[in-house]
């Protein structure tokens, strides 16, 4: 069936109009009638089976039939926090972590992170990640859509990790495993920090003031990872320690 994304003050009524892009690609491009079911997401968790009343140029207005909360949300919720990488790289991150389960994107600057776009790049960059991260979580059924920052410093991602019950820094010159950063009995958490560094790595001074911030660094393995690659590997790992992967 197919989905398609309603503000939670729509959802209140039983009769909402869709709009925009959305209205739009039902109008324009699957060409669905009135008495067909479709269903929508608000965002928060919500569901909700939906039948097509009229479509128009000016919208698309639906009648809610039932309403029920998405059971493919994890009850981990992993925040990951990326340092800015080059070219498309983030924009895949955001789409495949999207589907990992990630509840917060928390781009971030390093000291060897090369990207260094303006104002006005950056607000357009985070636009296209909160697009990308709602079709992510339409395309893998997820009904929660995940909390993306604008990009923040080092200094203030690691103020962030303060409020985490697990909060790791990876880093390829560690050589502490990652099982010896987790308590010997198994325990939910309702926040998890993972921070990842750019494709130069971490500075060393990064890494030793993570430390005194209370983060564990764990390493990810005896072989070199891309960035993209070690974030990619260490959201899984997560969700299968703490969440529904395991």
């Amino acid at each position: 069936m197919r989905r398609f994304f309603i503000t939670p003050d729509q959802a209140a009524s039983p009769s909402p109009t869709l709009t925009g892009q959305d209205a739009r690609h039902i109008r324009t491009v699957l060409r669905l009638k009135p008495g067909e079911q479709i269903e929508l997401v608000d965002g928060t968790g919500m569901a909700f089976a939906a039948e097509i009343v009229t479509v128009a140029p000016d919208g698309v207005k639906v009648r809610i039939r039932r309403r029920q909360p998405q059971q493919a949300e994890s009850p981990a919720g992993i925040i990951v926090a990326q340092a800015m990488l080059k070219d498309k790289k983030m924009d895949i991150l955001v789409r495949q972590l999207t589907e990992l389960g990630m509840t917060q994107w928390v781009p971030f600057f390093s000291a060897r992170s090369i990207p260094r776009p303006d104002a006005g790049r950056l607000e357009h960059r985070v636009a296209r990640w909160v697009k990308i991260s709602r079709e992510a979580v339409k395309q893998c059924r997820r009904g929660q859509t995940p909390a993306i920052h604008r990009p923040l410093t080092f200094d203030d991602t690691l103020a962030l990790a303060a409020a985490c019950e697990v909060k790791l820094l990876f880093w390829e010159d560690e050589s502490t495993p990652l099982k010896n950063c987790f308590p010997t009995a198994p325990l939910a958490f309702n926040k998890v920090m993972i921070v990842l560094g750019p494709e130069g790595g971490f500075a060393a001074s990064e890494v030793s003031q993570a430390r005194s911030a209370g983060l564990a660094v764990a390493s990810l393995g005896p072989r070199i990872l891309r960035a993209e690659t070690a974030a990619l590997a260490a959201c899984t790992l997560m969700q299968f320690v703490f969440g529904d992967l395991g």
